[in-house]
């Protein structure tokens, strides 16, 4: 197993374990597992990801921690939106969008406020405009 796999394993082992609650880098953060398709295989992957409210809809990043490329499970969602989530102890089924203009601004801006690793992860990514998708569940 890869390392980022037995990283975000142990994530979702805590996350599940105490109600959405987690520790480590995510300490006090917002946390949401995200269930989507492989765009190729179709096979389902979760990730842990940090996320913002946004009225009733969750806000999640493709930062890929600074990276010049977008996360694969961003490419996923382009793909095939139609995710499932993970929020505290609830699953709620969700519609994935890419965020743009003035609404990727905001969110995205609102983000980096809050978390200015975000911030980071912005100038090292650069020229990559990192990804905001919003996810909104299903009624």
């Amino acid at each position: 197993m890869a390392d980022s796999d037995d990283f975000n394993g142990k994530v979702i082992e805590e996350f599940r374990a105490n109600s959405g609650k987690v520790g480590g880098p995510f300490e006090g953060a917002p946390v949401l597992l995200l269930h989507h398709n492989g765009a190729k295989t179709g096979t389902e992957r979760v990730n842990p990801l940090m996320y913002q409210q946004v009225d009733g809809d969750f806000a999640i990043f493709a930062s890929f921690g600074g990276q010049p490329r977008d996360p694969q499970w961003f490419r996923n969602l382009v793909a095939h939106p139609e995710v499932t989530i993970e929020v505290g102890g609830s699953t709620v089924k969700a519609r994935a969008r890419v965020a743009d203009g003035n609404e990727r601004d905001s969110i995205w801006e609102t983000q980096k406020e809050r978390y200015p690793q975000f911030a980071e992860y912005e100038k090292t990514a650069t020229p990559r405009v990192i990804p905001v998708v919003v996810l909104a569940p299903e009624a």
